[in-house]
């Protein structure tokens, strides 16, 4: 591309724009306005020339002539190369591109430049989008200036100011000043264009591409500063003077790579230098008419770069650790792939998943280079490598699923033309799609029975209606005679797509995929796959979506249904957990294919360990006489060794904190965990996301039914509300069976004391009836819930009506606690006698309220008709108040304590993985 002055006048306004070296800033340009091509071209000549008026024709069909007049004079990039400094290719270059939210300020500005500064790699080419939104702000000022909007140049002003005030928090001296005069020169420059176009009301496509592109500029130089800053030898490219591409009538545009490597010899020639900076989204037509490169035009700018380097690799840059199996917003089990082949990644783009534009894999898939995904606010997560796959497994491991990957695409709506006239007629097909390609909508999947009775596809919602009556109009005649029967529309569908390049060479796999949507009774209403063998796409209603994606997910990345199972705290729950293990092992094996092997019990003094499974028939006694030294550490280590069960997990049966500090280091290493432990859901927030943020994104489960209400399918029902996008209101009830108990007894004249001492006898209190009557274990039940709904709370959040008296919760010992406790009666006696003289009854109750962001734990009062005043011995009963039970509230209830309901809420959820890893349902 050429380095050019440009002036555009109207009567008295000037603009102008100088060429400058690209280590000292300014990027060498072109100025366009209306122009034909044949003007353009003549932006190739050596020297000034003047153009004649140029007539811009306004929204009201006026034609107005402006005396705007193009110099330009262009030192003309000969397409020789180079003799004296040859563009060295290959190994040495690394390409990283970073996009708009990498470079959005001017910490992360300094965050890309100690990642390029900290690749040891020989040379470095970084491609940069725009600053975040600033690609936005541009277009809408042209938007404001072609709609006769003032407000273009307070926009364009607030565009000054992001890059002026990033300028000053990255750079000083000389670099500064130098960059903020361009910075100023290039916004003035804007404001005359803008001004043309405000004055017309119209702007052309290449008008509006090369505005846009200023963003790129920018960010560009500011980065190469920063690097430069470090002392590295860095130069930065304005990629218009390089990457040559051709418009097609699709709204893409084509590599023209011969030119390109042409002009890339001859800029290298000049611009010698081992970290080159380059704009992405931007590149120039052959005619060197500034363009861009569309959607995603920054990936496609690394991968082109790539291509032209003969790169090592091309790094992405993003935020997301990866590529995932599913989209991770949908599948809480969706994990991040490791590698991925070109053609899966492909296939995967194309459906919508967060990989890359198709068009951005096609320039490395020359060279093999391959393609890696990062994270750039994660730099320890691996990421996703796309490349070409590897014929065998050298490593020995175990082989990676056949199906890598599912996608889905909604708001769709299948279109069936159908009839006996259509077997066996040359062109009807043809008819079909031309008819659609008339009105312009795009097809997204397309389904033919051999039969030839019936032609389907996919088209977008919104473009249904008119692809339906252009079918209709198109086959009316057709339709008349009865050769077709109906062109039929079936709205509100979407698609699931399972990718794989292994699944052409792997048996069964389309039938894993039906069996598995059958189990989740899921419809199917079209099939397509391809003679490759990389997609199988099914379309299914849209409200069955989520379910289909999930339920295929589940199938394909779950193994075996032997377990290795860790019992952690073999008391009164532990202990009854395994005894039902006991009873039911031989049930499980045989009838339902799910092998429970109990590797391991430990407690606080002893563990007890087997290579082959515990007897549990006798697992007290051989604790006894086996035992050793009880380590954690040793008993994980050995439980999860086991290399012939591929499946893990830690069932913790215990109230330690120390034990849930654990949990965390178990999923990353592919533990599973069970537990009814309340202590890791209900504890520090940030500890809590840590450990959801891991279980989210490896393939490891953390089930922990029974740490709200032991056996009531609390937890689940909570979620099934939500993930079916139900919205939670309120959530209210009487968490503690202890508590329940009480209040249910403390009727009449009957003291506080008289029930306490009633329930510690008959084994409802903790040892120390306090660790009950404080509230707390109601308040941790309160934020485990309120975390599940999406609320962010700690449990310092939750104000909590403490049943011990103020002078009794230092007491020594829970007989001192019980001897006083008669000389407070009196407090609680009388709110229970205003309570019945009203008619009410007196609760203790725990709730979220999720409008207000909030939970508590307090006293109340209810009407003897309200369901929790009807409570019997030690129940516990919750409601749900959503928008779907906004009137009547979806109660549980049942017995919420208890070591036989505890365990088995525990049994449930092991079950409940069980059937995760591959177990018939």
């Amino acid at each position: 591309m050429a380095a050019f002055s440009a002036k555009i006048s109207d009567s008295s306004r000037f603009l102008s724009s100088t060429s400058l070296p690209h280590d000292a800033v300014a990027p060498k340009r072109k100025i366009f306005a209306s122009l034909s091509p044949s003007q353009c071209r003549s932006f190739a000549l050596p020297k000034p020339f003047p153009l004649s008026r140029l007539s811009i024709v306004s929204r009201w069909g006026r034609k107005k002539s402006l005396n705007i007049y193009v110099h330009a004079s262009v030192a003309d990039i000969s397409v020789e190369e180079s003799k004296d400094k040859v563009l060295p290719r290959g190994d040495m270059w690394a390409v990283h591109k970073f996009g708009g939210t990498c470079v959005g300020t001017s910490q992360r500005i300094k965050n890309v430049a100690d990642i390029i500064i900290s690749d040891d790699s020989e040379r470095k080419l970084v491609v940069v989008s725009a600053m975040s939104k600033v690609t936005d702000m541009i277009y809408d000022l042209i938007n404001k200036a072609q709609s006769r909007d003032d407000s273009y140049i307070s926009a364009l002003d607030a565009v000054l100011e992001k890059h002026q005030s990033t300028a000053l928090d990255l750079l000083d001296g000389d670099d500064l000043a130098t960059f903020l005069s361009q910075l100023h020169h290039d916004v003035s420059n804007l404001k005359a264009m803008l001004r043309a176009i405000y004055i017309a009301g119209h702007v052309t496509e290449s008008f509006s591409d090369f505005v846009v592109g200023h963003g790129e500029l920018w960010s560009a130089q500011m980065l190469s500063y920063v690097v430069r800053k470090n002392g590295l030898d860095c130069k930065w490219m304005d990629t218009r003077e390089v990457l040559i591409v051709n418009p097609t009538s699709s709204n893409q545009v084509d590599p023209d790579f011969l030119e390109s490597e042409r002009r890339l010899e001859k800029w290298f020639s000049q611009n010698p230098s081992k970290i080159i900076i380059a704009t992405g989204f931007i590149a120039s037509t052959p005619q060197n008419i500034p363009t861009t490169l569309k959607r995603d035009g920054s990936d496609f700018s690394a991968a082109i770069m790539g291509a032209l380097f003969r790169a090592r690799q091309v790094t992405i840059w993003t935020d997301v650790d990866g590529v995932y199996s599913a989209d991770p917003r949908k599948v809480s089990e969706a994990v991040i792939l490791r590698t991925l082949s070109y053609q899966e990644a492909w296939e995967m783009s194309y459906f919508g998943a967060n990989v890359l534009h198709p068009r951005t894999i096609i320039p490395v898939m020359r060279y093999d280079i391959p393609i890696v995904i990062r994270n750039i606010f994660n730099l320890s997560a691996p990421g996703t490598t796309i490349c070409r796959p590897a014929t065998e497994d050298e490593d020995g491991q175990r082989l990676e699923s056949s199906v890598k990957g599912f996608a889905t695409i909604d708001n769709l709506a299948l279109v069936n033309v159908e009839g006996t006239g259509m077997a066996g007629v040359p062109g009807t097909a043809s008819a079909i799609f031309g008819a659609v390609k008339d009105v312009g909508a795009n097809v997204i999947m397309i389904s033919q029975a051999s039969s030839e009775h019936s032609v389907c596809f996919a088209v977008p919602e919104k473009e249904v209606k008119a692809v339906a009556e252009a079918l209709q109009s198109r086959f009316r005649q057709a339709l008349d005679a009865g050769r077709l029967s109906q062109v039929a529309v079936i709205p509100n569908c979407s698609i699931l797509a399972a990718v794989g390049q292994k699944m052409a060479s792997t048996p069964g796999v389309s039938a894993t995929l039906f069996n598995a949507l059958a189990k989740a009774s899921i419809n199917v209403r079209a099939i397509a796959q391809g003679c490759s063998e990389y997609n199988i796409t099914v379309v299914v209603k849209r409200e069955d979506c989520i379910r289909a994606l999930r339920a295929v997910h589940s199938r394909f990345y779950l193994s075996r249904t032997t377990i290795a199972m860790g019992i952690i705290g073999p008391g009164l729950i532990g202990g009854t957990l395994l005894d039902q293990l006991r009873d039911q092992a031989a049930v499980l094996k045989e009838e339902f294919n799910i092998d429970l092997r109990v590797m391991g019990i430990t407690g606080s003094r002893t563990m007890l360990l087997s290579e082959v499974g515990i007897d549990l028939s006798t697992w007290r006694e051989l604790l006894k006489e086996k035992g050793r030294v009880a380590d954690l550490e040793k008993f994980t280590l050995h439980v999860h060794g086991n290399h012939f069960i591929p499946n893990t997990v830690l069932v913790d049966c215990t109230a330690d904190s120390n034990v849930a500090s654990c949990y965390h280091d178990w999923l990353r290493k592919g533990i599973h965990v069970i537990t009814p432990n309340k202590k890791a859901n209900s504890g520090p927030l940030d500890k809590y996301l840590k450990l959801r943020a891991l279980q989210r994104q490896s393939y490891t489960h953390y089930f922990y039914e029974a740490t709200v209400g032991a056996g009531l399918p609390i937890i689940s029902t909570l979620r099934g509300l939500l993930e079916t996008g139900d919205r939670i209101l309120r959530i209210e009830g009487i968490f503690s069976g202890t508590l329940s108990y009480i209040f249910n007894n403390f009727t009449g004249t009957r003291a506080l004391s008289e029930v306490v001492a009633e329930a510690k006898e008959a084994g409802y209190t903790e040892p120390d009836p306090r660790d009950d009557l404080s509230g707390t274990d109601v308040a941790r039940k309160v934020i485990i819930l309120a975390r599940e709904s999406g609320l962010k709370l700690e449990l310092s959040d939750i104000p909590v009506r403490s049943l011990v008296p103020e002078p009794l919760r230092a007491t020594a010992s829970a007989e001192d606690f019980m001897k006083q406790l008669p000389q407070f009666d009196k407090d609680l006696a009388r709110e229970r006698q205003d309570a019945e003289e009203s008619g009410d009854v007196l609760r203790y109750v725990g709730m979220v309220d999720a409008i207000n962001q909030e939970g508590r734990v307090e006293l109340r009062r209810y009407r003897k008709d309200h369901p929790f005043a009807q409570l019997s011995g030690s129940d516990n009963i919750i409601a749900f108040t959503t928008t779907r039970y906004k009137e009547q509230p979806l109660i549980v209830r049942g017995p919420g304590a208890g070591a036989q309901v505890t365990a088995g809420g525990i049994f449930s959820d092991i079950l409940r993985l069980a059937s995760y890893l591959g177990a018939p349902s």
